[in-house]
C-alpha cells in the first residue's frame, strides 16, 4: 500500500492543461498499467487547499474512444479518469468522481456493504459544491474518434462536496484513502492504470486504496 504527502497549496483557476504555476512545483506520480493491453503512460499530480483537492492527469493516448456528451451517465464505459476518495475508514461510503477527454463528468457518492454497492448522485450540486474540472488534448482535436497524443484532465473537488462524511475537512495531518484510475479502450476492451495498483482492476475495493495524508 502506498502513501502520498498532499502539499497544501493557494486556490488557483482550473485550466485544463496543468499550466499554473502550483502545479509545476510538483512532482508527478506514476499510475501503473494493471490490466490489459496497452503500453500508454499515465501519471499525476495531487495537491489540496484549506476549500478542496486539486487533480491533474496526464494519459498518453492515440485515439479519443468517448461518445457520450452528457454529464452524469456511463462515461466508465469508454475513456475516462477516476478518482476515489474515502475519508473515514470507519464509514464504507466514498466518493467518486470520474472524468471523460471530452469533459464530461459523473459524481457519486457510493456507500457499500459486503461487496453490494450503488452510486448515488449530489443533492444541491451547484456552486461551491460543485467540481470545476477541464480537459485538454495534445496533438488533436476535442472531438470523439480523434487521433491524439495525449489527453490532460485537471479538476478540483471541493470539500463541501462532502459534507456529512467523517473526518471531512480534513487538516493538516490527517489522512484519507484514495485512489487515481484511468481506463482507456483503444484496443476495444478496457485498459487500465491505478496509482494504487494493490486494487487491480477492483476499482471499489476501498480496503485496498492508498492513503492521501494532507500536509
Amino acid at each position: 500500500m502506498i502513501t502520498l504527502h498532499l502539499p497544501r497549496v493557494e486556490d488557483f483557476p482550473v485550466t485544463g492543461d496543468g499550466s499554473v504555476a502550483v502545479w509545476q512545483s510538483l512532482a508527478w506520480q506514476q499510475m501503473p498499467h494493471v490490466d490489459g493491453e496497452s503500453t500508454y503512460g499515465t501519471r499525476c499530480k495531487i495537491c489540496y487547499s484549506e476549500k478542496g483537492i486539486y487533480f491533474l492527469v496526464d494519459c498518453e493516448d492515440r485515439t479519443l474512444t468517448c461518445t457520450l456528451t452528457e454529464d452524469h451517465v456511463n462515461i466508465f464505459t469508454e475513456d475516462v479518469v477516476e478518482v476515489f476518495l474515502h475519508p473515514s475508514p470507519e464509514m464504507p461510503v466514498y466518493l467518486e468522481y470520474e472524468i471523460s477527454p471530452l469533459n464530461y463528468e459523473l459524481t457519486i457518492l457510493v456507500p457499500q456493504h459486503a461487496g453490494k454497492f450503488h452510486g448515488w448522485m449530489p443533492w444541491h450540486y451547484q456552486g461551491e459544491r460543485r467540481v470545476r474540472h477541464a480537459t485538454h488534448i495534445r496533438g488533436g482535436p476535442k472531438q470523439s474518434g480523434a487521433k491524439v497524443d495525449g489527453w490532460v484532465c485537471e479538476f478540483f473537488i471541493p470539500f463541501s462536496l462532502m459534507i456529512g462524511l467523517a473526518n471531512t475537512p480534513p487538516t493538516r495531518g490527517s489522512s484519507w484513502r484514495a485512489n487515481v484510475y484511468r481506463i482507456d479502450y483503444d484496443s476495444g476492451k478496457a485498459a487500465q492504470w491505478a496509482w494504487c495498483p494493490d486494487t487491480g482492476s477492483r476499482f471499489h475495493d476501498y480496503w485496498d486504496f492508498g492513503t492521501f495524508v494532507f500536509g
